[in-house]
């Protein structure tokens, strides 16, 4: 008998799993294209067709759903750079194709999405302790993969700044862009990053 309530319950949490993994991809495309005011847990629940008693289930209030999808986007943004970096080019153009892969990166939705999280959690104490620490994951994180695909040696004097001013640089593009788009621009600071990069990582 407890055999059988056992295997009904995995499927029931199979979709519950697949419920709530909808409801934060659909907070993801919310906060991209409304921003965060414009997210609400109505708009949420019926994006990600999913009924607003079985959304209330899962996440209460906004902020329940915002804090998940912080996390969720955390993992996200770990995994896009991680299978970036693995198809990255070995060679002479290896660091412009870092750049190009961190410049997409803090270009796509996924940082977008983040980084409107970062503007409301700026002023809401809540949201900045959720927001706070998983930001500092992703950060630590990205800088490790960063050192990794540059072949950087940390340990030898300006290595360590040289990779997080390019990852301030990257980021300041990103955020630049959100505003208007200035490829061409990007493309001439990126082209020469990359010189100054491998000049002094030699």
């Amino acid at each position: 008998m407890g055999h059988m309530t056992t295997t009904a319950r995995v499927p029931q949490e199979q979709r519950s799993r697949a419920m709530r993994l909808r409801l934060l991809e659909a907070t993801v495309e919310c906060l991209v294209e409304r921003g965060y005011s414009g997210t609400s847990t109505t708009l949420v629940s019926t994006r990600a067709g999913v009924s607003r008693g079985a959304q209330l289930h899962h996440f209460p209030t906004k902020n329940d759903l915002v804090v998940a999808a912080v996390e969720h986007l955390t993992v996200l943004r770990g995994a896009e750079i991680a299978d970036a970096v693995a198809g990255l080019p070995t060679g002479r153009r290896r660091t412009r194709a870092v750049l190009t892969m961190l410049g997409d990166h803090f270009a796509s939705p996924v940082f977008t999405a983040a980084l409107e999280l970062w503007v409301a959690a700026r002023t809401d104490e809540a949201l900045l302790a959720a927001v706070g620490p998983l930001e500092q994951r992703v950060g630590r994180e990205v800088h490790r993969l960063t050192v990794e695909a540059l072949g950087a040696d940390e340990s030898q004097p300006g290595v360590r700044e040289l990779v997080q001013a390019t990852l301030d640089l990257v980021r300041g593009l990103g955020l630049a862009n959100t505003i208007s788009d200035d490829a061409a621009r990007r493309r001439r600071i990126l082209d020469h990053w990359a010189d100054v990069l491998d000049r002094e990582l030699a």
